[in-house]
């Protein structure tokens, strides 16, 4: 290729827009443009408009790596989770990005394989050679828990569903009063005791509704069965549903989440049990499906939106200064379908 062509075709590469296209086509100083850019305060609103009216018209991207060096801000948080598929965990992440760019944050996802304390302070040390603002920690078991308390100080951290034991500024779902809730449903249908199909051990949430429902009926004066353990999934659901699905005693069970309770109601289809005519089931999460299982789904909802909104307003308070709170949590809701009914 000769020179000649070389520069030719360089010619029609299109140059990305810079600060002084901006400035000249707002009709302003680049050092304005720069002030808009970095959200100082003393412009007028009508300039700013046209400013970012201009930034618009010419796609231009400021580069956010400059926008830090200057302001000593990233505009970014840093999220911990781990590598799950779970409804409830998944659906935290997701409010939780949500809130973040809607209060004008980037987002720096760490995912960890493990929830050990290794695992969870490199995420932290990677997140903070990124120079995230803050981090928000979704780490649902009890190593990952404890990994949060050995967090350097100077660190703005918020763990989420991480339980109301976490010794760190925490956001999660009340599961303690929405097992109750589930519970005492079942109880006020006349059926004589609930059992429990819990989630596994050294998960907090799986610990606080498991108390939830043990109180509940301990309160009631019912007889308490012993709990059978799953493990969040639907076929641990199905293998403990039909150990129950024998027993005939057996008229109402409460689940750890939406998708063991599905496992428990087909393991009732498969013996021949009715549900609700034979046994009443209620889950915990409230998943877009359960409003269109056979039969819909009887469950305790969790506000993820609210939750993201919250843990991200928390975050960004300890962040500037504040001080923080040692717990928010948000009050979940039963919402009754077909899957309960009164006992026969």
């Amino acid at each position: 290729m000769t020179d000649g062509v070389r520069r030719s075709q360089q010619r029609h590469i299109p140059r990305s827009p810079g600060m002084m296209d901006v400035a000249k086509l707002a009709g302003v100083s680049h050092q304005t443009v720069s002030r808009v850019i970095n959200d100082h305060a003393n412009v007028r609103p009508q300039t700013r408009e046209r400013v970012m009216e201009a930034m618009r018209e010419l796609d231009y991207q400021p580069n956010s790596a400059a926008r830090a060096l200057v302001t000593r801000r990233s505009r970014t948080i840093g999220i911990i989770t781990f590598d799950s598929t779970l409804f409830g965990p998944a659906s935290m992440v997701y409010g939780i990005e949500q809130a973040a760019r809607a209060a004008g944050y980037f987002v720096s996802i760490a995912s960890v394989r493990s929830l050990s304390r290794r695992s969870v302070l490199d995420a932290v040390n990677q997140l903070r050679g990124q120079s995230v603002e803050g981090i928000v920690a979704l780490v649902p078991k009890d190593s990952g828990v404890a990994a949060l308390a050995s967090v350097p100080p100077g660190i703005a951290l918020v763990g989420v569903g991480v339980g109301g034991a976490a010794d760190v500024p925490m956001v999660g779902v009340n599961n303690t009063a929405g097992a109750s809730l589930a519970t005492r449903h079942l109880l006020d249908l006349g059926h004589s005791t609930v059992y429990h199909v819990s989630g596994p051990a050294g998960w907090p949430e799986a610990r606080e509704r498991r108390a939830g429902w043990r109180d509940t009926i301990v309160a009631a004066g019912a007889s308490l069965p012993d709990v059978l353990a799953g493990d969040w999934s639907a076929q641990s659901g199905y293998q403990n549903g039909q150990l129950l699905a024998r027993d005939k005693q057996v008229t109402a069970i409460f689940c750890g989440n939406d998708q063991m309770a599905l496992g428990v109601l087909r393991a009732m289809y498969d013996v021949g049990r009715r549900v609700p005519d034979d046994v009443s089931v209620v889950g915990f999460d409230d998943i877009p499906e359960a409003p269109y299982l056979i039969p819909p789904l009887t469950t305790v909802r969790q506000d993820f939106t609210e939750l993201g909104r919250r843990s991200i307003d928390l975050l960004l308070g300890i962040a500037t200064g504040a001080r923080p709170h040692g717990q928010i949590q948000l009050t979940p809701q039963l919402k009754v379908r077909t899957s309960s009914a009164r006992s026969s």
